[in-house]
């Protein structure tokens, strides 16, 4: 157990160098701490997502045990991490040697470049760090005042469903902003608070005035007439439930600081791909032209092939985003593009195409500014691409009990490959009737991607929803691309046909 997280005068040393490469090369971040932690402080501080001041919740332990058993059998380890802040914080493994380390902290200006300018990260905070302390005091106080069970169950719940959130909403100019509760306690509203309570109920209308009398009933009333306001479907469904749900002050509290971190982590998930291909795109450039000793050669060889080595069964993002930036660089320095080179209908011509025009570096800090995973596979994963690196489709076979290639299409594998990152691969679902047949009933719908729901998820999502709304909720989704109707009324769970006039 190392005694101190500081780095090392030696490391200190590097690091200094290396920042300074970092940005002779035009890389811009923002000022960077960084530690060093042993295995057990890195596994604990990768489980709360990088911030060890996160609230508490038994998932964080579960992915602490399952990080530390990996490492102990040999399975993964974590070489550093890097934190999306100003300042920014990274986290170096005390027993790598020290080429690994050089290799981590340049891979390090590399996200933090990413983060610092990148258009999908401008609108996330950047004092999470604080923000992620104040969370965790806002729970702790709740589970002082009302429980560590009932607390720790509604974050559950609203941990459920974290990905019902609109990915466009922080680019919009009018950004969905939870309108403030009513409550101004843990118990309930200004109207039953200052009703008087008494036996006798022949008494409640001369001693209770009208603003406090049938509370209930004038507040359910009024909560059905504005949840039926729905002018547009909405798939920034956590912020609804934030407006509109009937939530105590203490639901509000977590469910608004759940949906404050799922847009924070967003922008990393829209661009694993490009942010993991540029950093290890300057990690390798700055090692093998700038801080490579002779001797650390074969390691780093090792280290660097290790981490962009393609499995068969996924896309390795580390590979094919450092990929497609060399692919880049290399087609705009030769004059790659335009009309006229794709107009060009000959291969050997196309492969000695160099008009030397030198743009590479230039189109490169230019894609790593405005793109995201969807819009750079999109425009750049080409067909010479594909077909240099040798990719194709794969689908189970279930005759033979494995993958097997089904398709060497390129434009078969440019499908899969966006299909999987849309939405992550998620279906896209939308609030579109928050007063469903005049009863107050929740009803979602799946937009049309050519994607089958995953029943099972969808019956857990809806108890999800369930609890929050406290009402019958409804999904009309693709099964086995046929539209059904799912519905959960607290009780029982339906699949209904759509011509049943649900």
């Amino acid at each position: 157990m190392i005694k101190s997280t500081e780095i090392s005068p030696e490391l200190e040393e590097w690091r200094q160098k290396i920042e300074t490469w970092a940005k002779e090369y035009g890389l811009d971040f923002y000022k960077t701490h960084f530690e060093v932690l042993d295995w057990n402080q890195m596994n604990m501080v990768a489980s709360y997502g990088g911030f060890p001041n996160r609230y508490p919740h038994w998932r964080f332990g579960m992915e602490y045990e399952q990080l530390s058993k990996s490492y102990e059998y040999g399975l993964s380890k974590i070489y550093e991490l890097v934190i999306n802040n100003d300042p920014s914080y990274a986290y170096l493994l005390y027993c790598n040697k020290m080429v690994d380390q050089k290799m981590v902290m340049s891979h390090v200006y590399g996200h933090v470049d990413f983060f610092k300018n990148n258009v999908f990260f401008a609108p996330t905070p950047k004092n999470m760090m604080d923000r992620m302390g104040t969370h965790r005091s806002r729970v702790l106080r709740l589970i002082d005042q009302l429980g560590h069970d009932q607390v720790e169950s509604f974050i559950d719940t609203c941990l459920s469903i974290e990905n019902l959130i609109d990915f466009n909403l922080p680019f919009l100019e009018k950004k969905r902003e939870p309108l403030e509760r009513r409550e101004d306690d843990l118990i309930g509203s200004y109207q039953e608070k200052n009703r008087i309570h008494f036996n006798k109920e022949y008494l409640e209308e001369f001693v209770n005035p009208v603003a406090t009398r049938d509370w209930k009933y004038q507040t359910d009333q009024h909560e059905m007439q504005e949840k039926s306001k729905i002018l547009r479907p909405e798939r920034d469904v956590m912020g609804f439930l934030l407006e509109q749900a009937p939530l105590a002050r203490w639901e509000y509290e977590i469910l608004n600081l759940i949906r404050d971190e799922a847009y924070y982590f967003a922008p990393q998930m829209q661009t694993k791909i490009m942010n993991e291909g540029w950093a290890s795109f300057w990690h390798s450039k700055i090692m093998t032209e700038k801080a490579l000793e002779g001797s650390e050669i074969i390691d780093f060889a090792d280290n660097h092939s290790g981490a962009l080595v393609m499995t068969r069964e996924r896309l390795n993002p580390y590979k094919i985003g450092i990929e497609l930036f060399r692919d880049i660089e290399e087609r705009w320095n030769k004059g790659q593009f335009g009309k006229e080179f794709d107009e060009c209908d000959r291969l050997d011509e196309k492969l000695k195409w160099d008009r030397k025009l030198g743009l590479g570096r230039q189109k490169i800090f230019e894609v790593r500014k405005i793109y995201n995973d969807v819009t750079f596979i999109d425009e750049f994963f080409t067909a010479e691409f594909c077909r240099r690196h040798k990719l194709f489709a794969y689908e189970y076979n279930p005759v033979t009990r494995r993958n097997e290639i089904s398709d060497r299409d390129f434009a078969t594998i440019k499908a899969k490959v966006l299909q999987g990152l849309t939405n992550f691969g998620q279906p896209l679902i939308r609030v579109v009737d928050a007063n469903h047949s005049n009863r107050g009933e929740l009803k979602l719908q799946q937009e049309m991607t050519g994607q089958d729901i995953d029943v099972s998820r969808a019956q857990e999502t809806l108890k999800s929803l369930h609890r929050i709304w406290k009402r019958p909720v409804l999904l009309e989704c693709y099964i086995k691309s046929e539209l059904k109707i799912l519905s959960y009324d607290g009780e029982t769970h339906k699949t209904l046909n759509t011509d049943l006039g649900v």
